[in-house]
C-alpha cells in the first residue's frame, strides 16, 4: 500500500526529519563527528518498532491526548533499549550522546503534535462562545478535552475543593464557587457544565441556584448509573432538569447486598415493560442475574426493553398476569428463583373509570404470581407496592392495599414473600412530570389540581435499587418503606419546570382534584414502623387478616354488584373520595 499523499505517511517523514535534526544537534553540541550509518540505524529502528510494530502512524494527531504523548515516549524508549547496545558495539557511539538524541528527539516530537492539535482544532473550529466546567475531576478533565475541537472556549474551572483552589490545568485556572462570583461578577456566559456525576441533589440544587443567573445554559453530566462509558461525555450532557433539582438520592445504597442477592438467579419480572419493571430489569443486568424473564402483556414495552437489553439470557413472556394457567406454564418452564412483581395498573382516575380491571390485574394478578410462587419454591417474591395503599382514598390504592395483605398473610412455606412501599418516580409514564413537559413545549399553561396538593418522589434507578436492597434483607411477611425525603408541592414542581424551560410566558392553572385524588400521600398508616440497617428503608408494622376470610372476600368482590361496598369492607380504612 502506498502512503503517498496519506496523512499517515506525513507523519513517517516528520519523524524522519526530526530524527535527523535532533542527532545533527546533539552532534554538534558536544563536538562528535556525525555518523551516517548511525543515523541511519536509528531512524529505521525508529520507524521499524513505531510505525511497524506498534501502528504509531495510526495515532491521529489532531485527537492527540496525554495518552498519544505517553506512547510515543514509551515507542521511543523501545527503539532506543534495542539500538543503543548496536550503535556502542559497532560504531563506539556512547550512551549519554544516545539518551540526549532521545530526549531532544521525544520532546520535539511531542510539541509538534500538540502544535498541530492546537492549530487543527483552531482553524476548524473558532471558539465563538464561552464555557466554565463545574468540577476538576476526571470527568471535568474528560469534558476539557472533548471540547478543545469545538466551539466553545473553556474559561475555567470551578471547584469546591480547596485543595485546587489556585491551580490551573494547562493553564485554566480552577476558581471555587465564591472566587468565581468576584471575578466574572458583571459577565454572563454561554455555558456551563456541572461535571460531578456523583454529586448530591443537594449539590446539584445549590450549584444551579447560584449559577442560573450567570449562563445562558446549564447542562449536566448523568449520575454515575446512567453514564455510557463507552461514549464521549460531552454526547452524553443533557439540560439541568426538574430531576435533577428534586430526586432524592439514598445515602446507604449497598451495592454489594445487591449484587450477592441478585447474581447468579434465574429472576422473573412481571409489568417488565413498565417504568419499573424495565429499570429493574436494567439492574438485574447490571449486578449479575443469571437469567432474565421479562413478562409483559405489552407487545411494544416488551419488545422496547428486549431491543434495549440485547442479551441472550434475557427471555421475553407476552402474558397477562391475570391468566393462571399461561403463567404456570411460565413457571413451570424456567422456575425462577426470584420473583419481582411490577405489574399493576397505577393510574388512578384509569382504575377509577374501570374498576373491575383494576380488581382483576391488581388483586387477581397479584394473587396468581405469590400462589404460583409458593407453588413452584420460588426463594423470594417481590411485591411493589405503593403509598397509595396507605389510606387509601381511591380504587388503586385499595387494590394494592388488598396485594399488601394477601402478601402478609398468605401460609408462604418456603418463599420469602415481601412488600416494597413508595412514593412517585420521577419521569415515570404515570408522574406528572412528562405532561408538565409537553404543556410547555405546546407552549400551554401548566394544569395543577390544587395549590396544597403534595407528593414523595425520588429517581427511577435509586428506588429501584433500594426495592433490590430491601429484598435483600427481607425474610418474608415484611412490608419495607422507602424513604422518599420530605414531600414536594406540585405547584412548587411546575413553577420550577416553567423556570427552566425559560418560558415565563406560561401561567399555572388549577383544574381541582380528580376523582379518588387525595392532597398529600403517606407511607405509613401508624407510626410504629420498625428501622433497619438502613436509614433509607424502614418496615411497617404487620397487619393480620385471616387468609380463608380474605380469599373469600376476593371472590366476593369478583362477582358482587357493589365493588366499592366490599372494598370498603377488605380495607375499613378505604375513604373513596368522589372528586370532580
Amino acid at each position: 500500500m502506498s502512503y503517498i499523499g496519506d496523512k499517515r505517511f506525513l507523519g513517517i517523514i516528520v519523524n524522519i526529519i526530526v530524527s535527523i535534526f535532533t542527532f545533527y544537534l546533539v552532534t554538534f553540541l558536544i563536538h562528535k563527528e556525525f555518523s551516517l550509518l548511525a543515523l541511519s540505524s536509528i531512524i529505521s529502528t525508529r520507524i521499524l518498532f513505531s510505525f511497524l510494530l506498534f501502528d504509531d502512524y495510526k495515532l491521529s494527531w489532531s485527537k492527540a491526548s496525554t495518552k498519544t504523548g505517553l506512547m510515543k515516549i514509551i515507542l521511543a524508549l523501545i527503539s532506543f533499549i534495542v539500538y543503543t547496545p548496536i550503535l556502542y558495539y559497532f560504531y563506539h557511539i556512547s550512551f549519554n550522546l544516545l539518551f540526549i538524541d532521545l530526549i531532544f528527539y521525544t520532546f520535539i516530537i511531542n510539541i509538534l503534535v500538540y502544535v498541530y492539535k492546537y492549530y487543527h482544532s483552531v482553524g476548524k473550529n473558532k471558539k465563538t462562545k464561552n464555557l466554565v466546567i463545574y468540577g476538576a475531576g476526571k470527568a471535568g478533565l474528560q469534558l476539557q478535552r472533548e471540547f478543545l475541537s469545538s466551539e466553545y472556549k473553556l474559561i475555567c474551572f470551578i471547584d469546591d475543593d480547596e485543595i485546587l483552589h489556585h491551580r490551573s490545568i494547562d493553564g485554566i485556572s480552577i476558581y471555587s464557587k465564591e472566587k468565581y462570583n468576584d471575578y466574572f461578577e458583571k459577565e454572563k456566559f454561554d455555558l456551563i457544565v456541572i461535571a460531578m456525576p456523583s454529586a448530591s441533589q443537594e449539590q446539584i440544587k445549590t450549584i444551579y441556584e447560584s449559577m442560573q443567573d450567570k449562563f445562558d445554559k446549564i447542562k449536566i453530566l448523568p449520575s454515575m448509573n446512567n453514564i455510557l462509558k463507552k461514549e464521549e461525555f460531552s454526547k452524553q450532557l443533557k439540560d439541568i432538569g426538574v430531576e435533577d433539582l428534586l430526586a432524592r438520592k439514598p445515602k446507604d445504597l449497598d451495592k454489594n447486598a445487591i449484587q450477592n442477592f441478585i447474581k447468579d438467579k434465574i429472576v422473573l419480572i412481571t409489568g417488565a415493560g413498565g417504568s419499573i419493571g424495565s429499570e429493574i430489569a436494567r439492574q438485574c443486568k447490571v449486578y449479575g442475574a443469571k437469567q432474565l424473564i421479562l413478562l409483559d402483556h405489552s407487545e411494544f414495552n416488551l419488545y422496547s426493553i428486549l431491543e434495549e437489553l440485547r442479551d441472550k439470557n434475557v427471555v421475553p413472556i407476552m402474558q397477562s398476569v391475570r391468566d393462571l394457567k399461561t403463567l404456570e406454564k411460565t413457571f413451570e418452564k424456567y422456575n425462577p428463583e426470584i420473583v419481582i412483581h411490577a405489574a399493576a395498573y397505577k393510574h388512578v382516575p384509569l382504575v377509577e373509570h374501570n374498576i373491575l380491571e383494576g380488581i382483576t390485574n391488581n388483586i387477581i394478578g397479584t394473587k396468581n404470581c405469590i400462589d404460583l410462587s409458593i407453588q413452584y419454591g420460588v426463594e423470594k417474591f417481590v411485591l411493589i407496592s405503593t403509598d397509595k395503599a396507605v389510606r387509601p382514598t381511591n380504587v388503586m390504592g385499595t387494590t394494592k392495599r388488598i396485594c399488601e395483605l394477601y402478601a402478609q398473610n398468605v401460609e408462604a412455606k418456603n418463599t420469602e414473600i415481601i412488600a416494597v412501599r413508595f412514593g412517585n418516580v420521577l419521569g415515570s409514564s404515570g408522574s406528572v412530570i412528562p405532561k408538565f413537559k409537553s404543556q410547555i413545549e405546546a407552549g400551554k399553561n401548566i394544569t395543577v389540581t390544587h395549590p396544597d396538593i403534595t407528593r414523595y418522589f425520588m429517581l427511577i434507578p435509586e428506588a429501584c435499587e433500594l426495592v433490590l436492597q430491601a429484598a435483600s434483607i427481607g425474610k418474608g411477611g415484611e412490608i419495607f418503606i422507602l424513604d422518599m425525603g420530605e414531600p414536594i408541592k406540585i405547584v412548587d414542581l411546575a413553577k420550577k419546570m416553567i423556570e427552566l424551560s425559560g418560558r415565563n410566558e406560561i401561567q399555572i392553572e388549577f383544574c381541582g382534584l380528580r376523582i379518588g385524588e387525595k392532597l398529600y400521600e403517606e407511607l405509613l398508616i401508624n407510626d410504629s414502623d420498625t428501622k433497619t440497617q438502613y436509614e433509607s428503608i424502614t418496615v411497617a408494622s404487620s397487619t393480620k387478616f385471616d387468609i380463608n376470610e380474605l380469599n373469600k372476600k376476593i371472590e366476593e368482590l369478583l362477582i358482587c354488584e357493589d365493588k366499592i361496598v366490599k372494598l370498603k369492607e377488605i380495607v375499613p380504612e378505604f375513604d373513596h373520595k368522589l372528586n370532580s
